[in-house]
């Protein structure tokens, strides 16, 4: 089933349209999506919300007078510091230029990010508030224009993707008729969408990648146009548990930045493809597939036993047909169709006929 060039018929969206008013209902009742669907290392799941920070939780103590922990306090106050002098200034600096003020003092990047999360997580503000910004990796393409804080004029529709701005807090004025959101695990796979021209054969829509595991900026960009538009979110990721595992980051957060759920999660989140349940159905050859590792093994049953997989059923039958078969896939598998496979049929027949869980 192919479609024209600059999107398909009205009618193509209906499920689509009716997935939306659903997740619209939802958020009248006063969740997040239909139901079913201190440190930082104590947390607990809300359906709502996603992982986040309990009430009281197990901390730990840095003393300035305790050999064990005298470097680390030195080197929490030495940022401290910086975070003053860059809030009084109103100026903002990235993780990586702290890091290179002194990187003898700091010794690698991981210092740095730690110590800035556990002051983060101490002061209960998300890490713009601290006048700290993350690089970001991610991409954006689509149906999407914006206005960065320094008044630039984004526009996502061009034929080459955008790179996810550094400050989300500060963009303004988005302007976007996408019927959907797809997020793309792997930039591979997110560049060959845009070479098959799928952004304009399925517009109006919305792609990003965070390109593997999210950094913070594409998490909240995915979280701003959800907030914005409220309009169907979709993931697309490898058949393997750590396509799952990403799928998770983006729907319910991570134990690491759980104090700052409600910033970054967003629990309306389907997972569109690929489905374990797809490589039977799609006859993919066994040659095309991977073993599960004993890691990958590892990492599947521990995703099966997180508490937000029991209020979704659908995603732990998928989870145990891959356990069961001891394979994974890549989204790559389906090139053995045919070369535009992906974009010409697997994700439009999903889209249109609401192949999402």
């Amino acid at each position: 089933m192919a479609f024209p060039l600059r999107g398909p018929e009205a009618s193509f969206f209906e499920v689509l349209d009716q997935h939306r008013a659903s997740l619209l209902a939802a958020l009248r009742r006063g969740g997040e999506e239909p139901a079913g669907g201190g440190m930082r290392l104590a947390s607990r799941f809300e359906d709502s919300v996603g992982l986040h920070m309990v009430s009281h939780c197990t901390t730990r103590k840095i003393k300035s007078d305790s050999p064990k922990s005298v470097k680390n306090f030195a080197l929490i106050l030495k940022i401290f510091s910086m975070i003053y002098k860059l809030v009084q200034s109103n100026t903002y600096a990235t993780k990586r230029d702290i890091y290179y003020t002194d990187s003898q003092l700091f010794g690698n990047q991981t210092v740095v990010d730690n110590i800035i999360n556990d002051i983060s997580c101490m002061l209960k503000v998300p890490r713009r508030s601290l006048h700290i910004l993350s690089t970001s990796k991610g991409l954006i393409a689509g149906d999407l224009k914006y206005l960065e804080e320094d008044g630039t004029k984004v526009n996502c529709t061009r034929a080459t993707a955008v790179a996810v701005p550094s400050n989300i807090q500060g963009i303004q004025n988005l302007i976007t008729d996408a019927k959907f959101l797809l997020i793309v695990e792997k930039d591979a796979t997110f560049q060959r969408l845009l070479d098959d021209n799928f952004c304009n054969k399925m517009s109006p829509c919305i792609m990003v990648t965070g390109k593997g595991v999210p950094d913070l900026n594409t998490r909240l960009l995915v979280k701003k146009l959800w907030d914005t538009f409220h309009i169907p979110v979709f993931t697309l990721v490898d058949a393997d548990p750590h396509g799952i595992e990403i799928m998770c980051i983006y729907k319910y957060g991570s134990m690491a930045m759980s104090f700052e759920a409600h910033n970054l999660t967003v629990p309306a989140i389907r997972w569109l493809g690929l489905l374990p349940s797809d490589i039977k159905r799609l006859n993919i050859p066994k040659g095309t597939l991977i073993p599960l590792t004993k890691r990958d093994q590892m990492k599947l049953d521990s995703i099966l036993k997180r508490p937000y997989i029991t209020c979704q059923p659908f995603w732990r039958k998928e989870m145990e047909i891959m356990a069961d078969s001891k394979m994974k896939a890549e989204i790559q598998a389906l090139t053995f169709l045919s070369s535009d496979y992906l974009s010409r049929v697997y994700l439009p027949n999903k889209l249109k006929f609401g192949g999402w869980i």
